[in-house]
């Protein structure tokens, strides 16, 4: 069975079962989520999981694109991706255990045909803060899963949470035994010898936690699925790896075809990178030196960088762009519709990049030239971080001309800073999530009302041509990015600034209407991405300053905000200006 036909047959089967399709969501998150990528299902609607009314009902369905880049590093292996396809239902308040239970238990052994005797499952422990799952248990005995085959688990394993806030719950994972001997007799599904593969993950969400750690209960229950569809057409089509399956392999062909050097790693991790990187761009993204830019900047130079160790032409990638784009273009036709970008801008990125690895090896020269004058013969690990982490020079290519010169690289000394850069990262990560979607509370309101009106602003001082590209919210501060060719002058920001109070002022209430996407863009509404919304969309107008497509939260009226101030007008990337801001009692 092929990727598409299991999204169509789960998208059909929760369709039949009183869901709504909604669009995916871009990558690249819309109405200011503090994170890079859209990252899970959930993620873009949290804000209905709260409580807010979704336009389409309380039961709805989707497949989400998804980046995730926490595991970039391990991609190369067999089973690692950097963007992958999350189906998802989800109930809004709707139905709860018992019913989420039985249509996984039928869209399994029923849609997708798997044996009953390859499915086992899991189940929340209980802890101090939520009690065992024994409800749970039960309902997959009714359906037909035996006793043995249903296992407990901790909060590592079973209960989920996006980030360290936010509505979270006990959950229940299903797994597929690939049919492998257990690796010992404690063998089980949260061991990681490959035995058991984690298929689909089922979120009882009737919890928020705070950010004193606190759980209280939502004011409503809801449901938030997540099934990986690279690993079930894997597992499906009895491969071992996704890079099998007809999502990768004909550019892994290819690849095999070009390479001068045979290196299954480096194979997977041109495909893999090459699909992120165009996912990304299709969806708007463009390579920088901050934020989601420098992922895809650093996924471009990691897929180029691999050609080269298989000795790849990067006149090729010219072909493997095309050929990945006839592979995927009927799951993802904004891939053909972004067809001249996804190819300029990888291409510029290419061309860059040649310029940086020249410029590293005169960096490098030059400490080289340093360590021989001090009669040394190993590299310091710190300068081999450097090299690679100030001017994008991969270290193995550093080893490669150390080794040219007689010398060596401390190895463990990069590894040791290596290591401290991932953990800065990850920490950067999380608190970027945790500032951000998951996190609604008074200020981030305040913020994301306040943006409609520096964009409405925005428009009025320097022109209709101004367009929302971005934004990022914390407590403390929001951060806009807009389409505008050059810098701000002083009296510009000092126009919106005056505008954006004089609003604010003028106690305008902010009215929430659904209505049909067609009116909406009748009336002139605005949006990121307006093509991805459902035929029903959700739109908030203040007076006739502002009408936006936007999932909320917002405050009810324009007086509630305070004093907005602009502390930074700066460039973001080539013609999108960013802008710093706060709101003061």
């Amino acid at each position: 069975m092929k990727a598409i036909e299991i999204r169509n047959k789960y998208l059909n089967y929760f369709k039949k079962h009183q869901h709504s399709i909604i669009p995916s969501a871009p990558l690249i998150p819309e109405n200011d989520p503090s994170v890079l990528f859209n990252t899970a299902g959930m993620q873009p609607l949290v804000p209905y999981l709260l409580g807010e009314k979704h336009p389409q009902g309380t039961r709805l369905t989707d497949y989400q694109k998804c980046v995730r880049t926490n595991d970039i590093d391990e991609v190369g292996d067999n089973r690692h991706l950097t963007f992958f396809e999350m189906l998802g239902n989800w109930s809004l308040g709707d139905y709860f255990k018992e019913e989420s239970i039985k249509m996984s238990f039928e869209f399994l052994t029923k849609e997708l045909q798997i044996p009953v005797e390859k499915l086992s499952v899991s189940c929340f422990a209980g802890d101090e803060d939520c009690q065992k799952d024994e409800e749970t248990a039960k309902y997959w005995k009714e359906v037909g899963i035996p006793e043995e085959r249903i296992y407990y688990f901790g909060k590592d394993n079973n209960w989920w949470i996006a980030g360290t806030e936010g509505p979270c719950g006990p959950d229940t994972e299903m797994f597929y035994d690939t049919g492998k001997p257990k690796c010992s007799e404690n063998c089980d599904p949260s061991c990681e010898c490959g035995k058991y593969v984690e298929i689909w993950n089922n979120v009882f969400m009737e919890f928020y936690k705070d950010n004193k750690g606190q759980y209280t209960k939502l004011s409503q229950k809801n449901v938030d699925t997540g099934l990986g569809l690279e690993r079930m057409t894997m597992l499906l089509q009895g491969k071992e790896t996704p890079f099998d399956t007809e999502l990768f392999s004909a550019v892994m062909e290819k690849l095999e075809t070009l390479q001068k050097v045979d290196n299954i790693s480096s194979r997977r991790i041109v495909a893999e990178h090459l699909r992120s990187s165009m996912m990304i761009i299709a969806d708007g993204g463009r390579p920088s030196n901050i934020d989601r830019g420098y992922v895809l900047r650093r996924l471009i130079r990691r897929m180029i960088r691999h050609l080269n160790k298989l000795q790849i032409s990067l006149d090729e990638l010219e072909g493997l762009i095309k050929l990945n784009i006839e592979i995927l273009k009927e799951m993802y036709p904004e891939l053909e519709q972004n067809r001249e970008t996804i190819k300029n801008v990888i291409i510029e990125e290419k061309d860059k990049f040649a310029k940086t690895l020249e410029h590293g090896e005169k960096e490098f020269t030059k400490e080289m030239n340093k360590l021989k004058a001090s009669g040394k013969t190993k590299l310091d690990g710190k300068v081999v971080f450097k090299l690679y982490d100030t001017f994008g020079f991969p270290p193995e290519i550093t080893e490669e001309l150390a080794t040219e010169n007689g010398m060596k690289i401390d190895k463990e000394e990069f590894e040791k800073s290596f290591k401290e850069h991932q953990e800065k990262s990850r920490v950067g990560a999380e608190l970027k999530f945790k500032g951000g979607l998951a996190s609604t509370g008074e200020m981030e309101t305040k913020y994301h009302t306040a943006t409609h009106l520096l964009n409405a602003a925005l428009k009025q001082v320097l022109g209709s041509h101004v367009h929302q590209r971005g934004s990022n919210i914390t407590e403390e501060r929001m951060r806009f990015d807009f389409s505008h060719p050059t810098k701000m002058t002083d009296e510009e920001k000092q126009k919106t600034e005056d505008l954006v109070n004089k609003w604010i002022a003028a106690a305008i209430p902010v009215e929430h209407m659904e209505m049909k996407k067609e009116d909406a863009i009748k009336q002139g509404a605005e949006a990121m991405f307006i093509e991805k919304y459902g035929d029903i969309v959700s739109v908030y107008k203040i007076g006739d300053k502002s009408l936006e497509l936007c999932g909320g939260p917002h405050v009810s009226n324009t007086s509630e905000l305070g004093h907005f101030k602009i502390k930074k007008e700066e460039s973001s990337s080539s013609g999108i200006r960013r802008i710093k801001a706060i709101l003061e009692n």
